[in-house]
């Protein structure tokens, strides 16, 4: 971990606020010179810290109305059985986010379809031919208050 003082962490945070802002601006906020803040945020992103940029889609645009939380339980904890549901989720389009977690459960994924028929077809067909899960549980995300991706 790298020991990262104020102003790397003012700049993380305004990167994450805004990644298109423009290095004028990113330096005006932090309180530095612009090619003193250029270098410092080329630092980061050579270290490692800064992983990349990326737009934010409306999962409306991609006609997915509906956020599905799935957590996904495995019928065994071998490294083999992990690689190849990992693998298999990879795939599926409607997989947004893939999360090996601790608990009850392997596995949380987000996942975005049009509407229940999209998500039933997801289950059975995706989920539901993978030799490894065992249990599926879905929660229907009625809004997300607080969402710091966008």
């Amino acid at each position: 971990m790298m020991d990262l003082d104020n102003i790397s962490r003012n700049i993380l945070l305004q990167l994450e606020r805004d990644g298109r802002i423009s290095n004028i601006d990113l330096a005006a906020k932090v309180g530095l010179s612009p090619s003193a803040c250029l270098r410092r945020v080329q630092e980061l992103e050579r270290t490692g810290l800064i992983k990349g940029y990326r737009a934010v889609i409306d999962p409306s645009v991609r006609g997915a109305a509906i956020i599905i939380f799935v957590m996904v339980g495995l019928s065994e904890h071998l490294k083999k059985d992990s690689l190849a549901f990992e693998q298999a989720v990879a795939k599926a389009p409607e997989v947004r986010e893939c999360h090996n977690i601790t608990g009850s459960v392997e596995y949380l994924l987000r996942v975005e379809v049009a509407d229940l028929a999209a998500y039933k077809a997801f289950h059975a067909d995706i989920l539901g031919t993978l030799p490894q899960v065992s249990s599926i549980t879905s929660h229907i995300c009625l809004g997300s208050p607080t969402d710091k991706r966008a």
